[in-house]
């Protein structure tokens, strides 16, 4: 979903929150993993990292594309596949999640005008064993929440029962919503509230299913999952994205991927640390040996420049996002604005 912001402010705002954060950013930090290169991918607002694929990300467009999903491969920024799901015909789709069966699932789930969608669907098909252009049929399954429409952006596929949660997406928070046990292709899937979050424009659990990192345009923060429910662990380094709308684990779940909207749009990854790493990823322990093909740069145990991501002390973590929480209030009291003088 777009974010319209007048140009200058927007521009000086971003100016503001790069002079602030610029001294952590060159000793620590997110760096940047690859560029989508694909000129059709213009509104990235999901990331899935794939698990047949080392170092593929499976992307999507906002509302302006059809029924495609992308696979690009971070070692080259280049899309490897572009799949069309048969017979569909999507409204507003927002995220992507890949679940404990190797299937796809495809969150066509955004409402612009804010509760005005009855309903909005979920897809699902099965991760393709071969990349190159194919269409495939999917499973299509109609999501209605139980106090009402909502708008949202986040769609998470737990790793380790298959359970479907939905972020949704208000100025003054939001919820976290949890489907059935088992979704049906039958009848509609009623989502129940679980769970007050802020303002999420994604989200994503770890590949063992004990962290849940949601993201917002300036923000992040990482949850341990247990027992079906989030407890809140610590923010997270977020990069600066014209329009950050994207997050997910690597496929080794010890670093964070970030995308924005937009062409040609950089892809960030953020090593995590200590407690940010998820149960099965022992701090100490060092990276896996790549098991075969060729690694990406979104998996790799550096980033993109060769540094240590991971070196970032709590300091530099608590001054960079203290900024963008207030350069977030500044651009959402625009948004404000603007809304009562269209009013």
């Amino acid at each position: 979903m777009r974010a319209y912001i007048p140009t200058a402010a927007a521009c000086a705002a971003l100016a503001l929150a790069w002079g602030c954060t610029a001294p952590a950013a060159a000793n620590s930090g997110p760096s940047v993993a690859f560029t989508m290169s694909d000129p059709r991918i213009t509104e990235s607002s999901g990331l899935a990292a794939s698990k047949l694929h080392l170092g593929v990300y499976w992307t999507h467009n906002d509302s302006s594309d059809g029924p495609y999903v992308y696979a690009v491969d971070s070692a080259t920024g280049k899309t490897v596949a572009r799949v069309t799901m048969r017979g569909i015909h999507p409204r507003d789709v927002e995220a992507i999640s890949l679940g404990p069966d190797g299937d796809l699932y495809v969150g066509d789930i955004g409402d612009n005008l804010d509760g005005a969608w009855k309903e909005v669907w979920i897809y699902r098909f099965a991760e393709p064993k071969t990349l190159h252009d194919q269409t495939v049929a999917v499973t299509r399954y109609t999501i209605r929440y139980d106090n009402g429409p909502r708008n949202a952006e986040a769609m998470m596929v737990q790793p380790t029962t298959g359970r479907v949660y939905i972020a949704s997406k208000n100025e003054d928070g939001g919820g976290l919503y949890e489907g059935p046990a088992e979704l049906t292709a039958h009848g509609v899937n009623t989502f129940r509230r679980i769970a007050d979050v802020p303002w999420v424009t994604d989200g994503a659990f770890s590949p063992d299913g004990s962290r849940l990192v949601l993201r917002g345009y300036f923000w992040a923060s990482e949850y341990c999952w247990s027992g079906g429910a989030p407890r809140k662990l610590t923010d997270l380094t977020v990069p600066m994205q014209p329009q950050g709308e994207g997050v997910t684990f690597t496929a080794d779940g010890r670093a964070l991927m970030f995308s924005s909207e937009g062409r040609n749009s950089q892809v960030w990854r953020t090593a995590l640390s200590d407690s940010e790493l998820p149960d099965s990823v022992a701090p100490e322990a060092a990276p896996p040996k790549d098991a075969g093909g060729t690694k990406g740069a979104g998996d790799s145990a550096t980033g993109a420049a060769g540094q240590d991501s991971s070196s970032g002390g709590t300091g530099d973590k608590t001054i960079g996002f203290g900024v963008l929480v207030v350069l977030g209030a500044l651009v959402l009291g625009l948004r404000r604005v603007l809304r009562r003088r269209r009013g």
